[in-house]
């Protein structure tokens, strides 16, 4: 014993060393793990969140930039505590503790496994976003201090892929047309379920539907000025699922506030409470907004028209049922019930918000869409009648007979369709 401890008394400066390597490993490998463990949830929470958190989501603006430099630290980190570990190996050795020295090069190896990496990465998936909010300021500081050599990583990156893979070239991409065809030929296997082949057809069509056919139209949804407090939301007679913010002359929305997501809403200010969005146009298709929602961290976009007046809003949510269901309906999740009721034989109520495209399948009609056509039954309507349509009104369409039967106060209407018989 007395050995143990003059061995710990001469190598203590280097142990010391070494357990101050073992919690800086420690820390950047729970940084990592913590911080590229968030979901879209949490980013998106705190996107509206504390300082810290906000500053969470600046470090991971350029992610190969902070991946760079974690790995970077850590494996310099890891190098010195492992030359460190050397010299103590070696000392020993040479002082004739051939035992302790086998003994010290077996623990150091399993304390900087254990303490350094998998502790620090299992407590990171547990806690995340404890430990992304905390150590977010001494990472920050150990990403600036690698951007003077961030260039030359990245030039000798590209200069050892041109040395060593010069004839690598880009594989051309597969056309959605392609994937279609490799869909349909996959109904001769019995890998592929039903369920499956629609989810990847629904996948597909995301590039071909455009925001304004799913979209939420502009008063189905509230829509205030700042400040907003819980008063001026009581008493809505539309869906309160979320509230937009709009700017100064009500044209566009420039935030919304979720009020699904509280477990508490408060009375005042819930204007604070707001959650950025990002403005996609009219004519873009769903595959194009979903990829801007998850790169900003956003739940809901705000779709605007050629004038820059928002028209609507698209949420996550809507784009994921597309995939999901074979029949999405953009009126169904706006109206909470079936946008198509058969009341009797060949005899359907349709509401004017229905899409062409969802009415056509539902009932078999033969639609080839074009793009500058009408994308509802209400915009039909006004297509054909070329003013606002009112009860009695009627129009052919496809092989189906529309007629006006309801209008509202809000230029909301439902129409009877039957199929015309030829």
């Amino acid at each position: 014993m007395n050995e143990l401890i003059q061995l710990l008394i001469t190598w203590l400066p280097e142990l010391l060393a070494m357990l101050l390597l073992t919690a800086a490993s420690g820390f950047f490998s729970s940084s990592e793990t913590a911080i590229f463990c968030l979901s879209p949830d949490e980013l998106r929470a705190f996107r509206i969140g504390t300082v810290r958190e906000r500053s969470v989501l600046n470090l991971l603006a350029d992610p190969d930039r902070l991946l760079t430099a974690i790995l970077f630290w850590n494996l310099t980190i890891n190098m010195t505590y492992f030359a460190v570990g050397v010299f103590v190996t070696q000392g020993l050795a040479n002082s004739g503790n051939s035992g302790w020295a086998a003994l010290f090069g077996l623990i150091s190896l399993i304390w900087i496994i254990l303490f350094g990496e998998v502790l620090p990465k299992s407590g990171a998936v547990a806690f995340r976003k404890l430990v992304a909010i905390t150590f977010y300021i001494p990472l920050s500081f150990a990403v600036r201090a690698l951007d003077p050599v961030m260039p030359f990583f990245r030039a000798t990156t590209r200069g050892a892929r041109r040395l060593f893979w010069p004839g690598i070239s880009r594989e051309s991409d597969l056309t959605a047309d392609d994937l279609e065809q490799a869909i349909d030929n996959s109904k001769a296997t019995s890998e592929v379920i039903v369920q499956e082949r629609q989810i990847l057809h629904n996948t597909l069509d995301l590039g071909e539907i455009t925001c304004e056919l799913s979209m939420r139209p502009r008063g189905t949804y509230l829509t205030l000025p700042t400040p907003v407090s819980l008063k001026d939301i009581r008493g809505s007679d539309v869906s309160t699922e979320f509230v937009a913010v709009s700017n100064a002359d009500a044209t566009a929305i420039e935030s919304v506030i979720p009020l699904a997501s509280f477990s508490h809403i408060p009375e005042d200010d819930l204007h604070l409470k707001a959650e950025e969005v990002i403005h996609v146009p009219w004519c873009a298709d769903l595959a194009f907004t979903l990829q801007q929602l998850r790169d900003n961290y956003c739940h809901v976009a705000s779709v605007v028209n050629e004038y820059g007046e928002t028209i609507g809003i698209i949420t996550h949510d809507d784009i994921i049922e597309n995939v999901l269901f074979s029949q999405a309906s953009r009126a169904e999740r706006v109206l909470q019930r079936a946008p198509i009721l058969k009341v009797a034989e060949n005899r359907y109520h349709v509401d004017g918000m229905t899409s062409l495209r969802y009415l056509s399948r539902q009932l078999e009609a033969h639609y080839e869409p074009q793009a500058d056509d009408a994308v509802t039954v209400a915009g039909l309507l006004q297509e054909q009648l070329e003013r606002l349509p009112d009860v009695g009104d009627e129009c052919s369409w496809c092989g189906l007979h529309i007629e006006v039967i309801e209008v509202t106060h809000r230029s909301r209407l439902r129409a009877m369709i039957w199929k015309e018989i030829l």
